[in-house]
């Protein structure tokens, strides 16, 4: 069986592509076993410091296989692996980077808004068009609706309506649209960004964006400090200070951005 996801490294940064044009690049339970495996392998990989999710084809992704949800079987319909997936885009230590150069419909919306940054040609298109087949966009509103002002999670889900990059942005849903043939300029702006970062910085970063708020201000303030602290004494931040000093480019910067 043909590989429907590949994993390649250039630089620092780990490709990861959707490659299943014939079927827009849907959802389907190969699609799912190897898009888990490529993040596992680009998230233990030190040399890998970002992550770009990118596709094959026009269609960045149609969501769930349709053929394959009609099913009675739980694990066909991907009931328990898509959320998964989610939590694991959403929960990686290494910033994600979606870039979209056609189409995301339904699930395919919910890996965009998983990932930390996502950058769409102007011509791409969303929707969450699961009211119009009847069922719910219930597991990708856990990643969806953190991006999304509320009144456009209103009409954007009810309606089902498709709506262009440009919206997109506008809304949260991404960072940026730009021209099609600025689409890889625009992503590598964003990634040479990222691998100036530390290591460490960026996980701990993420941690913090993404953790449940404490209870009052002075609990927060308490939190912080001790995490600011940590990072502050930490060898990662010793080298980063020294560096500035130096008027140096930290170790862990690649050797493209040096």
């Amino acid at each position: 069986m043909d590989e429907l996801v590949h994993l390649d490294l250039a630089d620092g940064v780990g490709t990861i592509t959707l490659d299943s044009p014939h079927n827009r690049n849907a959802l389907s339970a190969q699609l799912r076993r190897e898009l888990k495996e490529r993040l596992d392998s680009a998230i233990a990989d030190d040399a890998v410091r970002v992550i770009v999710l990118a596709h094959t084809g026009k269609v960045f992704c149609a969501g769930m296989d349709l053929k394959e949800s009609r099913s009675a079987d739980a694990d066909a319909q991907g009931v328990n692996e898509f959320p998964a997936l989610l939590e694991q885009i959403w929960n990686s230590p290494k910033p994600v980077v979606a870039k979209l150069a056609g189409p995301a419909r339904a699930g395919g919306v919910g890996l965009v808004a998983a990932c930390d940054i996502a950058v769409a040609a102007e011509e791409a298109t969303f929707a969450f068009s699961e009211v119009r087949i009847g069922v719910v966009p219930a597991v990708i509103s856990v990643t969806v609706l953190p991006r999304i002002d509320a009144r456009s999670a209103h009409e954007l889900f009810l309606t089902g309506e498709t709506f262009d990059g440009s919206r997109a942005a506008e809304i949260g849903l991404i960072n940026s649209a730009v021209p099609a043939e600025q689409l890889d300029a625009e992503v590598q702006r964003y990634t040479d960004m990222l691998a100036l970062g530390g290591p460490g910085a960026l996980a701990a970063t993420k941690r913090m964006l993404t953790a449940r708020p404490a209870a009052g201000m002075s609990e927060a303030f308490a939190e912080m400090l001790e995490l600011s602290a940590q990072h502050f004494a930490g060898t990662e931040g010793q080298e980063g200070m020294r560096a500035f000093a130096e008027k140096r480019k930290p170790s862990w910067v690649p050797d493209s951005l040096r």
